[in-house]
């Protein structure tokens, strides 16, 4: 187990990532090119022309039904769920989905998504922090899976302990997230000017668990809140397009704002650009983790079970 590393980190308000998907940077960039979907697509390693985009975007979606490995029926927590495109993905694919955010216009907009697509006896979408699912009774699910959504944590610790608490003895979680290496300790070509921009842009974005994330760090949170069976697989090459095309589109922009110092007010555009170079530069990668919660499906472990493995 990586010994988890504890930092001093910003912790944002609700209104901060609000704030960063409210933007209308981020309302038209998500829209236009992703078609309202917030996370990467998935390509063979060296593809280098990624259109079309949605037809990645979904087989992104189709390697985490995978990888929650869950027989059609299921009921599955969606941790994060955005406008609820993954949600219905994985509906359509015959698991029942409870997705949950926190910016109140992703929920209004997945809830119409939902009603639209007459999906509603397959996914229910509210608002919910999963710092927090007081609301929601222990092990009442199957699966839970975040798709790029943890980095928003101001409490990965607790959040992964909220997950654990409410997936049934048996079931299956699915991590999709960014990992990095010691910000104090680039590697070689990696200069400390671009490791501050990542810092800043993390700050800015609301994005402290992606700052917190140094590599194993995640799986390490994931064993002591007593996960087992856990695996990681680096997708970094597989998103890779994207990013790509991201810096692309970005970068004459990048350099507009740069001269008149308006990146803090325009951090997508900031992070596309150097968000691909400190991804060029091994600086950071793209992973997905996954894990099972011990027991027997339909055996309840209790409080004391879970007390006895973390103590263990």
């Amino acid at each position: 187990m990586v010994k988890q590393k504890r930092y001093e980190f910003h912790v944002p308000e609700y209104s901060s990532v609000q704030s960063l998907y409210d933007a209308w940077e981020s309302r038209i960039g998500y829209r236009v090119l992703l078609g309202g979907t917030r996370h990467f697509g998935y390509w063979s390693p060296g593809t280098i022309w990624p259109f079309p985009l949605s037809t990645a975007l979904r087989r992104m979606e189709d390697h985490l039904h995978d990888s929650l490995d869950l027989p059609p029926g299921s009921t599955v927590l969606d941790a994060g769920c955005g406008a609820g495109h993954v949600a219905l993905h994985l509906a359509h694919k015959g698991l029942k989905v409870e997705g949950i955010d926190i910016t109140p216009n992703h929920v209004r907009w997945a809830q119409q998504e939902v009603e639209r697509c007459g999906m509603q006896h397959m996914v229910n979408v509210r608002w919910g922090d999963y710092h927090n699912l007081g609301g929601m009774a222990d092990e009442s699910f199957d699966g839970a899976y975040t798709m790029e959504t943890l980095v928003h944590s101001s409490d990965p610790d607790k959040a992964v302990s909220e997950i654990y608490r409410v997936v049934k003895p048996g079931g299956h979680v699915v991590f999709h997230e960014y990992d990095h290496v010691d910000a104090t300790k680039p590697p070689p070509g990696c200069p400390p000017s671009l490791v501050e921009a990542v810092i800043r842009i993390n700050i800015v974005a609301g994005m402290p668990g992606n700052q917190y994330f140094d590599r194993g760090v995640l799986q390490g949170i994931m064993e002591e809140q007593g996960f087992t069976d856990i695996t990681s697989r680096d997708l970094t090459e597989n998103m890779k397009p994207l990013m790509r095309l991201f810096w692309f589109i970005a970068y004459v922009p990048y350099l507009i704002i740069c001269f008149l110092g308006l990146q803090a007010y325009f951090v997508n555009t900031e992070g596309g650009v150097q968000g691909y170079r400190a991804l060029r530069r091994g600086y950071w990668r793209y992973m997905v983790l996954t894990a099972r919660k011990p027991g027997v499906p339909g055996q309840s472990l209790g409080n004391d079970g879970i007390r006895q493995r973390k103590a263990g």
